[in-house]
């Protein structure tokens, strides 16, 4: 998509592969690094909210429009003339942006091309993977315009570790995307021409998988991120009973099973 799409939120369904559902997330804001304001936030809770009642959905892929960035943060317009009150309200919001694709109930894949910054590092930080273009750029300026960094922010030390985390929030420093893949903040970064097919790869291996034990996967890891190690083991316990609601584990497991039994005889 181009930078000259049409201001807004686009949700694309598309078969990918052998008839496996994918969402197609794009934001756009024209001219404005695809900053989000009040509008396009809740745009984006929508979009979420929707697709998260897809029964048949398998994975989405989050993208900024254009090749100049992912989400280039909050709009400072708007955030200028917060006081006390709306400040609260409007970071809610943008707090609810990202706990709408963590709640998510199959793996999002951010698609990072250019800037990511501020509210759009959150944003990507709340996705499950993440797959940057060598010209991406990643940061946290919040302290360089007077304000913290806040909500979805508290992900970063778990990805990065909290010196790195201490070292984006307290000097307001951006990243290039080899950095980030070397912190551990992107799972993988290529040309920009590659990232395209970079991203394709990454939803060939997820769609690879159960469709029924990713969900389950997921909402185990989210429960991993909120709990104690004791909790996360009984969630796990939880989780692991769940799978067996379902046909999935005997017919994928026979079929592993069968395929092993013919490599062994030659057939």
């Amino acid at each position: 998509m181009s930078d000259g799409a049409q201001r807004g939120v686009a949700v694309a369904l598309a078969e990918h592969g052998a008839s496996a559902r994918v969402a197609h997330v794009t934001l756009a804001n024209p001219g404005k690094l695809n900053i989000v304001d009040r509008a396009l936030m809740r745009e984006l809770i929508a979009a979420t909210t929707q697709l998260s009642a897809t029964a048949d959905l398998r994975a989405v892929v989050l993208r900024g429009a254009g090749e100049k960035a992912f989400i280039g943060g909050a709009d400072i317009n708007e955030m200028a003339g917060l006081d006390t009150a709306s400040a609260g309200d409007f970071i809610t919001l943008l707090h609810e942006v990202c706990d709408g694709l963590r709640r998510l109930p199959v793996p999002v894949i951010a698609r990072i091309d250019g800037y990511a910054l501020g509210a759009g590092l959150e944003i990507a930080a709340s996705c499950d993977l993440r797959i940057a273009s060598e010209r991406a750029i990643l940061g946290m300026p919040e302290v360089r315009i007077g304000i913290p960094s806040v909500i979805e922010a508290a992900l970063l030390p778990a990805l990065i570790g909290w010196g790195r985390t201490r070292q984006l929030l307290l000097t307001g420093e951006s990243i290039s995307a080899d950095e980030a893949q070397r912190w551990g903040l992107v799972e993988r970064v290529v040309p920009a021409v590659a990232l395209d097919g970079a991203v394709d790869g990454m939803l060939d291996a997820v769609l690879a998988c159960g469709s029924n034990a990713l969900r389950l996967q997921k909402e185990l890891i989210r429960c991993w991120e909120d709990h104690t190690v004791s909790e996360s083991v009984a969630c796990g316990i939880t989780c692991f009973a769940e799978a067996w609601k379902s046909d999935e584990p005997r017919r994928l497991m026979r079929g592993f099973l069968d395929g092993k039994k013919a490599k062994q005889s030659g057939t």
